[in-house]
């Protein structure tokens, strides 16, 4: 008795996945519409867009590296004058 309701169970949920699939698997493997894909004439502007603000996004990426190179410079200096002034003022008191 349970082996029957359970395999009844098993074919009822696989009937179901099957029924409710199908329509989803349709619009999935639906190929593209004609008409609705835009001619590469008219991309070109929306192409050099894109390359202007990559370009600009670069840049920014750049000065925003030089910055963050000058302050590591700025930060390391100041530790070793401190490490240095810490030193004389250390032996300067023996």
């Amino acid at each position: 008795m349970y082996y029957r309701t359970t395999t009844s169970c098993i074919y009822s949920l696989f009937l179901l996945m099957i029924t409710v699939g199908l329509p989803f698997m349709k619009l999935v493997l639906a190929e593209e519409l004609h008409g609705t894909t835009i001619p590469a004439e008219s991309r070109p502007c929306v192409d050099c867009h894109a390359f202007e603000f990559m370009q600009r996004a670069l840049q920014d990426l750049k000065k925003t590296a030089y910055n963050l190179d000058s302050r590591t410079e700025t930060l390391l200096l100041k530790v070793e004058r401190r490490t240095l002034c810490d030193c004389i003022s250390v032996e300067g008191l023996s």
